[in-house]
């Protein structure tokens, strides 16, 4: 079994936050790679302090260390001062259990969190010494499957990517592993393993054996199969029920600091609403609850193993679990005298929200963090967030008498049918959210918003919207500033619009994108989501290079009868009711209905 070790252990001198690299956290498993028949490396695209607060990500790992017959180790993307130290001594990507390259794995799976991962998934390819292109691999290379959210909208990667896995990862690992491990058995040539591999195992995609063709206006006409037997649509696989599916009660404790240091406890799958912009709940149509008794037992065993000090409980919209308030008395009995804190990262605002603030009265008090996505409530109904002020004041006014004194807001702006109107509504609602401090004999309150530019995702009622343009988005935070600028108590960011436009050309991107991606990989493009790395006009480049106009993807209006780029992935929602629902939505807004039509 080849190790990098010896190369790599000179290197951590010289790079910043070298705990990251070096493996051999509480937890980890380490298994003789000579000992299994099939070795998977889950590689997630960003950096070690990211990949390491997914839960996903543990749930593979853990389940496939049950088996005695394979194994699973992890790689993360290097810090760039780690990659150039690298590059410059030969050392390939390697693996934090074993340190072994990553060309030495059958299969290499990728988590699509986010479209601006793309050059991450290229880059780790090319640093593992795996062929960048799907066509380039050879029958010794690995198998490099992706899944995750954006995994539902593959082309733009499809050069790049052997399989996807539409839907919930835990259940097709398995059977693919399996199946992987016979036909490596049986030295199954690589375009017929993939073949076997679709044609056995619901929910995979392989763009191979897809043959794309375009209209003369650049628009699809058709994505088919090329082999027979192979299925015209994928269709998602989701878990049937939670409490019987694995949970990681021995999580791997991160060495050094990660985003999330926390017991996450899944309450839900699911969302029981309709959000009209929100893709998660489409993919996640299925509503599946947690048992109060399950997650207290999941929660104490997760806490001896790993001794974190807060338990999350998370979910899409975890202010709807139906038994928050005896989960909540339970966790607390038994983690109060232990000062485990209890922490709720994701809240649905409604008329139930004001009692969460004296549920948390023992827990620290960082931001009171909620997503009103809308200042207006005319724009809430709209989206169908249909969430009104006063539960919003309650909520606020609850958490400033139990000690909160910053609150966190998020809102999307450039949403179908916004005025100028609503923007300024939500300047007002800034306002009085920050006034609520005095209401309850304080200061104002510190309130911090961000605003995020709408990016229409597939999948969702708005999918056939385009975006705005760069300028406009940089005009409407300014316009919100200037009406909120006498209360120094309130704070605006903006999301870079210029990373959005990028994003909405590849969450509307079509197989020919895919050359975009490799171009800006080329230029130098990585770690996209950060600030400090992100080159908008390299990007642009990218484009020109490839022939293709940004705007075609990030800004034009989809017809209805449009062949759209992810038409072939089944997500278990038509695309004849999400339109339907496109037309209630510019009939709230008050707009002329099915302007693609």
């Amino acid at each position: 079994m080849p190790s990098v070790w010896s190369q790599l252990e000179p290197l951590l001198f010289r790079v910043q936050a070298p705990s990251q690299y070096i493996g051999c956290e509480l937890n980890s498993i380490a298994k003789d790679h000579r000992t299994v028949d099939v070795k998977l490396c889950l590689a997630f695209p960003d950096t070690y302090k990211i990949g390491m607060s997914y839960l996903g990500f543990q749930i593979l790992y853990g389940t496939v260390n049950q088996r005695s017959d394979a194994l699973c180790e992890r790689a993360f993307a290097p810090w760039v001062d780690m990659e150039k130290e690298m590059r410059a001594k030969g050392v390939p990507l390697f693996s934090l259990e074993s340190h072994t390259p990553l060309r030495e794995f059958d299969v290499i799976g990728f988590s699509l969190q986010h479209e601006m991962c793309y050059t991450n998934v290229l880059n780790m390819l090319d640093l593992g010494g795996i062929p960048v292109r799907s066509r380039d691999r050879s029958d010794t290379d690995p198998i490099v499957i992706a899944g995750g959210p954006t995994a539902t909208e593959p082309e733009p990667l499809a050069e790049f990517v052997d399989l996807f896995v539409m839907g919930e990862g835990e259940e097709v690992i398995h059977v693919l592993l399996d199946a992987v491990k016979e036909l490596r058995r049986e030295r199954v040539p690589r375009r017929r393993m993939l073949v076997e591999l679709v044609k056995r195992i619901d929910g995979l995609y392989a763009p191979a054996l897809y043959d794309v063709r375009y209209n003369e206006d650049g628009t699809l006409a058709a994505i088919e199969p090329n082999e027979p037997g192979i299925p015209e649509r994928v269709k998602k696989v989701i878990a049937p029920s939670l409490d019987g599916a694995f949970y990681p009660v021995r999580p791997v404790v991160p060495f050094g600091e990660v985003v999330f240091e926390r017991i996450d406890l899944e309450v839900m799958r699911g969302c029981p609403h309709r959000c009209r912009f929100c893709q998660s709940v489409v993919l996640k149509n299925r509503l599946r609850i947690r048992s109060v008794e399950n997650l207290v037992d999941l929660a104490e065993e997760v806490y001896k193993n790993s001794g974190y000090d807060d338990i999350g409980l998370t979910s899409l919209s975890t202010g709807d679990y139906p038994h928050l308030d005896e989960l909540a008395i339970r966790l607390n009995a038994r983690f109060k005298a232990k000062r485990v804190g209890i922490s709720f990262p994701s809240l649905r605002i409604d008329e139930n929200l004001k009692r969460i603030p004296a549920i948390m009265a023992g827990v620290r008090k960082a931001g009171f963090t909620l997503a009103p996505e809308a200042g207006s409530v005319r724009m809430r109904s709209v989206i169908r967030k249909n969430i009104t002020n006063k539960n919003l004041f309650d909520a606020v006014r609850a958490a400033a008498e139990h000690g909160w004194r910053v609150v966190k807001l998020y809102f999307l702006i450039g949403v179908p049918g916004e005025t100028m109107a609503d923007y300024d509504e939500t300047a007002d609602l800034l306002d009085a959210v920050s006034r609520i401090g005095r209401e309850v004999g304080g200061d104002l309150l510190q309130v911090n918003a961000t605003l995020s530019p709408h990016v229409p995702k597939p999948h969702t009622p708005y999918q056939w919207e385009p975006a705005k343009p760069i300028s406009w988005n940089d005009e409407i935070a300014q316009h919100i500033r200037n009406r909120v600028r006498r209360n120094q108590k309130i704070r605006i960011k903006l999301h870079d619009p210029q990373r959005n436009y990028v994003e909405a050309c590849f969450s509307r991107g079509d197989r020919r994108t895919g050359e975009v991606v490799y171009n800006a990989w080329k230029r130098g493009c990585k770690f996209d989501a950060w600030d400090e790395q992100f080159y908008f006009g390299y990007w642009m480049d990218a484009f020109k290079e490839a022939g293709l106009d940004p705007d075609f993807y990030a800004l034009r209006e989809r017809r209805l009868e449009e062949v759209l780029p992810w038409d072939h992935v089944d997500v278990g929602v038509s695309k004849t009711s999400l339109y339907a629902e496109r037309t209630k939505s510019y009939q709230d807004a008050g707009l002329v209905a099915a302007a693609a039509s």
